[in-house]
């Protein structure tokens, strides 16, 4: 769903450790409601934390024990009488904030408390992990305001869950819990209640710590492995690897590994856990 007032939620972006960029959604009142303003501020956080050298991984969370409640049902009404041209700068919007996620070449992981609905769940979804608390509810409603989904909410779905699910999920527009999530496979943890940012805040960790240009070149080969076949997925994976090869991250990597050491990659990499 797309538009909400002005204001309403504001992007908090903050560094509480060396290596991870915290983008938090800062709006309880409404639930971290999200509409153009905040698409395109989200959106200009992501990118500026992927130029960021110093950064490594991203967490995004929202304020106030919920993630985000997608688009403002007020500011929607409103929206019917606009133009069809201002509505469609409102969805351009909204496709660059999520595409911004999908491009960053840094692993950008969801903290998910209470629940997200709407556009949230796409939110969520775009991320490359997702942490979520036990109990967390997540809802796509569009259709009992007679609304179809938003913001790739259906790419999403459909990459990480089966179509049975998916269609209840739209189709009924009945929350489905963060376990039942889990167990399809769509949410990487499941964490205690108030506790997802420290959950994501270690999975943010475990990523800065190892080789960043090699996780960039992962992140992306992962978007584009689903239309990609066989024989032209392994000539890209064959590239991308013997690229690698002789950079200077493989050069610690391998000496580390042969040596019985934990790697020390540049710009601050340290290998991180399985290292």
């Amino acid at each position: 769903m797309t538009d909400t007032p002005t204001g309403t939620t504001i992007i908090r972006a903050e560094t509480p450790v060396p290596g991870i960029r915290l983008l938090t959604l800062d709006g309880p009142a409404t639930r971290n409601s999200i509409g153009r303003v905040q698409y395109e501020a989200l959106r200009d956080a992501v990118r500026e934390a992927g130029s960021d050298r110093a950064v490594r991984a991203v967490v995004l969370r929202g304020e106030g024990g919920f993630f985000c409640s997608g688009g403002n049902v007020a500011a929607l009404q409103e929206s019917r009488r606009q133009s069809p041209a201002q509505v469609a700068r409102n969805t351009d919007a909204l496709a660059a904030m999520i595409l911004s996620i999908r491009a960053c070449p840094k692993p950008v992981i969801a903290a998910v408390e209470g629940g997200a609905a709407g556009l949230g769940v796409a939110l969520a979804l775009s991320c490359d992990m997702v942490v979520a608390a036990a109990g967390a509810a997540f809802t796509v409603a569009y259709v009992k305001i007679g609304l179809t989904p938003d913001g790739g909410t259906l790419h999403f779905l459909r990459e990480a869950l089966p179509r049975q699910l998916v269609s209840e999920l739209c189709m009924l527009g009945r929350p489905v819990s963060a376990e039942r999530l889990d167990a399809a496979g769509a949410i990487n943890r499941i964490a205690a209640a108030g506790s997802t940012l420290d959950a994501a805040m270690e999975l943010a960790a475990a990523c800065a710590a190892g080789p960043a240009g090699a996780i960039g070149v992962i992140k992306a080969q992962i978007e584009e492995a689903p239309g990609k076949g066989l024989a032209a997925q392994i000539e890209i994976e064959s590239r991308g690897i013997n690229a690698a090869r002789y950079g200077d991250e493989a050069g610690e990597g391998l000496a580390a590994f042969l040596e019985k050491r934990r790697p020390r990659f540049p710009n601050g990499g340290t290998g991180g856990e399985g290292a």
